[in-house]
């Protein structure tokens, strides 16, 4: 888990922000700081070349539109730095964590259905040398996800300044889904926004080589399409938060919608989700120790009484989130695996 980084006050505030709107312009960023809009594009620049922080766009993992998958990988252990690395190539596997438990690695899979996610993954892991075994949990429901979890740096007077420009609303960042499947022209925009979410149409144009108000047009159809999540990623040894534990558990029929209302209420849960497999439920939180697990498992029993907590994971490291490789210290490497398919996402 390495020794815990820094960063300065201004910077986390600046992160929170970003947390809360992505894509929020610098000037209304300006005025919820109370800093000169140039002075945060300075400073954004500095955090996201360092690996510090990032914004990125990666495929919403809603069921509904969606396959999202949770895949416990086993593998021989003089070939896990191999098998590892042959994983986190493969676009569809968005996150690749090692585990301290009876599994060796945790994947995050996200496809456009269950047949793409047997031919592009399941195919994939079956030639793997020196992968054993493997199990997966398919996402029924997605509750609460990492687009959602914030650092606690802001004022009460700069939530409410956010707020009243439009940014930081719960559920802002979720757009209700456009009807229609997206033409390859604007899926072509995907792996620009996985790269750098805060991409304008003006630089996604010279790279594709188009006029800039035909892909304001794409990007503005892009973005309200559902298919998307936007967020501000930050490199974990930076968040005072440097464990990630995750559980799998038991919640009984039909308080599921219940269990996740109660889990929005603890600041540290980065994801939570309905489960299929030997469990039904799935927890991810960000801890500040090991000595913490124990004490958010009693809070997760009492939130939702009955909850059977079945196996505890936790993560000694993440080699790739969302799309992006991570150095060893929890920083971006500036490498990011993105599928070149996800248009499919939208049928």
């Amino acid at each position: 888990m390495g020794a815990a980084l820094e960063l300065a006050e201004e910077d986390l505030a600046l992160i929170q922000v970003l947390q809360a709107s992505p894509r929020i312009g610098w000037a209304d960023a300006a005025k919820v700081l109370g800093v000169h809009a140039t002075t945060l594009a300075a400073r954004w620049e500095r955090l996201k070349s360092g690996g510090s922080a990032w914004v990125t766009a990666h495929l919403a993992g809603d069921p509904r539109q969606m396959l999202l998958a949770f895949v416990a990988v086993d593998c021989e252990m003089s070939k896990r730095d191999s098998v590892t690395g042959e994983l986190a190539a493969i676009p569809e596997i968005v996150t690749v964590e090692e585990a301290a438990s009876n599994r060796d690695l945790m994947l995050t899979v996200i496809t456009t259905s269950l047949a793409e996610f047997s031919t592009k993954v399941v195919s994939r892991l079956k030639s793997i040398e020196g992968l054993t075994k493997y199990q997966t949990a398919l996402c029924t429901r997605l509750h609460t996800s990492a687009d959602e979890w914030r650092l606690n740096i802001l004022d009460k007077t700069q939530l409410a300044t956010l707020r009243t420009l439009g940014h930081g609303i719960p559920g802002l960042n979720r757009h209700q889904p456009a009807p229609g499947p997206l033409p390859q022209s604007h899926l072509d925009l995907l792996p620009y926004l996985a790269r750098d979410g805060r991409a304008t149409a003006a630089e996604i144009a010279r790279g594709l080589g188009r006029h800039p108000a035909t892909t304001q047009r794409q990007l503005n159809r892009v973005l309200a399409s559902g298919i998307l999540l936007f967020r501000c990623e930050l490199a974990q040894g930076y968040s005072s938060f440097p464990v990630t534990c995750q559980w799998f558990a038991n919640v009984p029929a039909g308080r599921h919608e219940e269990a996740a209302a109660a889990f929005r209420t603890i600041s540290n849960v980065r994801l939570s989700a309905s489960t299929t497999g030997p469990t039904n439920f799935v927890i991810i939180m960000w801890l500040q120790s090991l000595s913490d697990v124990m004490t958010a498992e009693l809070a997760l029993q009492q939130k939702v009484p009955g909850i059977e907590l079945v196996e505890s994971v936790v993560m000694l490291r993440t080699v790739k989130r969302v799309g992006w490789m991570l150095n060893e210290d929890t920083t971006a490497s500036g490498a990011v695996v993105h599928a070149g398919s996800l248009g499919a996402a939208a049928d």
